[in-house]
């Protein structure tokens, strides 16, 4: 096998460190690599994913959401004359915003456990179920798109950490996939900037490929989106049962977890259907977060572990900062 130490110089003091970097590059910790002391090591057998890769594409996800969601909601608005306010909201530009939005939201999502993580994503997959159900067959909801922003990067966390598991080159996978998924967020940014900016003039020229594509057929962007994120939370579902049932010993530790957990988020999906009855509006958006996020503090608390207890309160932050990034589009949504 190819090994970066049989052509590079054989120091002897830096055996160890061709061995951590063949290590590195394949995506994988040796289980011992010498010090200079017999027994010492350097990691365990374990074979941890790398968080922040993961993190990052996670964050490229919510910035594609937010772009697409962002053109959605400015074409509407075009098409309006009652709603030139919020299309100039829309069209604001905060050049720093963004950039600042995938670095945080990296950081979150490298930092939350995958136990906790894997708890948002079949919390919010439960929610939207029920979301859906209620709305009616075919409708569908702009607001809830942006609801699922951290939820998502979680998922797609998830969703990485179980198809990577095992595979040889793991640290390739994952830099190709945070590269690949920086070239789509890029594009969807630039994408929104151009639809914010020359759209209108565009659309009546007849000129511009894009900005007629999106004339004739910019009202099937919530399809597009609603079929992407089923598939992702599909998979991140079924991700998220396996990194959870990963830590059970036997079937009755399993039972003792998952029985309070199906009663807590039952009970949250059934409040938050009630609380969404009665009052609308940012207050509410803010209020379910700290609901949900309070019922998993308790949940935490009796089945968790004291890890499990710090990652809930980055997540609230997480959640918290994506409700605060998308918060004109939220206000654009609640006017519909």
């Amino acid at each position: 096998m190819f090994s970066l130490g049989s052509w590079l110089p054989p120091l002897p003091g830096l055996a160890w460190g061709w061995a951590l970097l063949d290590a590195l590059l394949q995506g994988e910790i040796p289980p011992r690599v010498a010090w200079g002391q017999p027994g010492d090591s350097l990691g365990d057998t374990s074979d941890p994913l790398l968080p922040f890769p993961a993190g990052l594409v996670g964050a490229c996800a919510v910035l594609v959401l937010c772009s697409l969601l962002k053109v959605y909601l400015y074409i509407q608005c075009v098409n309006n004359p009652e709603r030139q306010a919020e299309k100039e909201a829309i069209a604001s530009r905060r050049p720093l915003l963004e950039p600042l939005h995938v670095l945080v939201l990296t950081g979150v999502l490298a930092l939350v456990g995958s136990r906790v993580a894997a708890l948002v994503v079949l919390e919010f997959s439960l929610r939207a179920v029920s979301t859906i159900l209620s709305l009616g067959k075919g409708a569908h909801s702009s607001q809830l798109y942006l609801l699922c922003q951290y939820s998502l990067g979680c998922g797609v966390s998830c969703g990485l950490s179980f198809l990577l598991e095992g595979a040889p080159h793991r640290s390739w996978n994952l830099a190709l996939a945070a590269g690949l998924a920086g070239l789509l967020a890029l594009h969807a940014r630039r994408l929104a900037r151009h639809v914010c900016s020359l759209y209108e003039l565009h659309s009546r020229a007849r000129y511009c490929g894009v900005c007629i594509l999106l004339l004739a057929a910019g009202h099937g962007i919530p399809r597009l989106l609603r079929n992407a994120l089923a598939l992702t939370f599909a998979v991140a579902d079924l991700a998220a049962v396996e990194l959870i049932n990963r830590d059970f010993l036997s079937t009755g530790e399993a039972v003792r977890f998952w029985t309070p957990l199906t009663i807590c988020y039952t009970l949250l999906v059934v409040y938050m259907q009630e609380e969404s009855r009665q009052s609308t509006g940012r207050g509410l958006v803010f209020r379910t977060v700290l609901v949900r996020m309070g019922g998993l503090f308790i949940l935490l608390l009796t089945v968790g572990r004291w890890t499990d207890i710090l990652h809930i309160f980055v997540s609230l932050l997480g959640e918290l900062w994506c409700l605060l990034h998308s918060g004109v589009l939220l206000e654009s949504c609640w006017s519909q």
